[in-house]
């Protein structure tokens, strides 16, 4: 029986980790820096709880801040993997899956409403409680990996508004710009003060060449300035698995598979775990093709690469990846403006070949040079 693999490109290599895939710089973790997460919700996960500073939940007008995350549903996976995409230091996997900013502060504001959605009402109740207490909690990053309802082209929009106030207070927001592929922005992406995030494939290699296009959303902000600014890996990002899910459960069986894929693990996996695979009996009577099949099948439909792990994709995951990078450059050089910051990262990115300048700004974000010219700058008064 051949060996169970991880469904990926260039399976003979390792997934990548985020700070290989962007050569982050090794000597920065974000430490000191406080990122805001605004996003559906939120889990307590290893990987991010020991650096919480608070937990806002904006469900309701009835804005309550935790100490901790108090309550987990389907909504919390997507604000968990943006989190510890983003700031996570990689606990569940004795660090192999750790962020860029792996030690940098968190504020999770849960702005999914009751009914499970995200609607721009949502986003401005947790954008709204940004602008009135990012200064009481020193935020410095905004990381908005959601979006708001329809076109607008009116500065005057409240959610624009609010961008333009936290970037005034120097606040940098950075927004994805959603994964339709379309020609066209929606609120607060639309904001042009906003760094906005658009994605490419790396294809899981370091290779340049092997780098090709992602289904970004692209366009204007309402004064016409493009968007995004830059892009950054949408693809093949290592992200938790959310605890007490059918994923989880499992994964507990089928990650141990990935570890050693020999017949005695497929015989305790048999043993003790049929009950949390949904297979069928027959399936299960004999160690052939067939059974390896339908769990080499499973193990790809949940994107697994470790027992407390998968893959994920999307701008929602390249923005956190940004938003990291940024505070790496926030403790070389505390004193960054947001127009500084932005500034670094569209003169150190790189345009990638194959792809039109409106779908990706500047180009593909170079991390380390980014770190390295905001701690140039530190003594250079005169840059703007």
């Amino acid at each position: 029986m051949s060996s169970f693999v991880p469904n990926y490109p260039h399976p003979e290599k390792a997934l990548l980790t985020t700070p290989e895939r962007i050569d982050a710089s090794p000597h920065y973790s974000g430490r000191g820096v406080v990122i805001a997460y605004l996003d559906s919700g939120f889990y307590m996960h290893p990987d991010i709880a020991d650096r919480l500073r608070l937990h806002v939940d904006a469900t309701t007008r009835q804005i309550k801040e935790q100490s901790r995350v108090e309550q987990a549903d389907t909504t919390s996976w997507h604000g968990l993997m943006v989190a510890a995409i983003g700031s996570g230091n990689g606990a569940a996997s004795n660090g192999k899956y750790r962020a860029v900013a792996c030690e940098s502060d968190l504020v999770l504001v849960k702005i999914s409403n009751p009914k499970g959605g995200v609607k721009e009402a949502d986003i401005l109740r947790g954008m709204k409680w940004l602008v009135r207490h990012h200064a009481r909690m020193n935020i410095r990053i905004v990381n908005v990996s959601v979006g708001g309802d329809v076109i607008s082209t009116n500065p005057d929009h409240p959610l624009h508004h609010c961008v333009r106030d936290l970037t005034k207070a120097g606040v940098t927001v950075v927004i994805a710009a959603g994964n339709q592929g379309d020609s066209h922005l929606v609120p607060p992406a639309s904001s042009p003060e906003a760094i906005v995030v658009g994605g490419y494939n790396d294809n899981n290699s370091l290779n340049r060449s092997d780098w090709t296009t992602y289904h970004s959303n692209y366009g204007t902000a309402y004064d016409g300035t493009n968007k995004p600014d830059i892009i950054a890996p949408a693809q093949w990002i290592a992200s938790p698995i959310l605890p007490q899910t059918i994923v989880e459960k499992e994964a507990h069986w089928l990650g141990s598979l990935l570890q050693s894929g020999n017949k005695e693990a497929v015989k305790n996996l048999l043993a003790h775990g049929l009950a949390d695979l949904d297979i069928p009996k027959p399936k299960t009577r004999r160690l052939g093709k067939s059974l390896h099949r339908t769990l080499q099948d499973r193990i790809y439909a949940h994107k697994l690469i470790h027992e407390k792990y998968q893959h994920v994709d999307g701008t929602s995951v390249a923005a956190p990846i940004v938003s990291s990078v940024i505070a790496q450059m926030l403790e070389a050089n505390p004193k960054l403006t947001p127009s500084q910051i932005r500034t670094i990262l569209k003169e150190t990115a790189t345009p990638l070949a194959g792809i039109v300048l409106e779908q990706q700004g500047a180009g593909v974000i170079h991390a380390k040079e980014a770190v390295a010219q905001a701690l140039h700058q530190r003594h250079t008064p005169s840059f703007t």
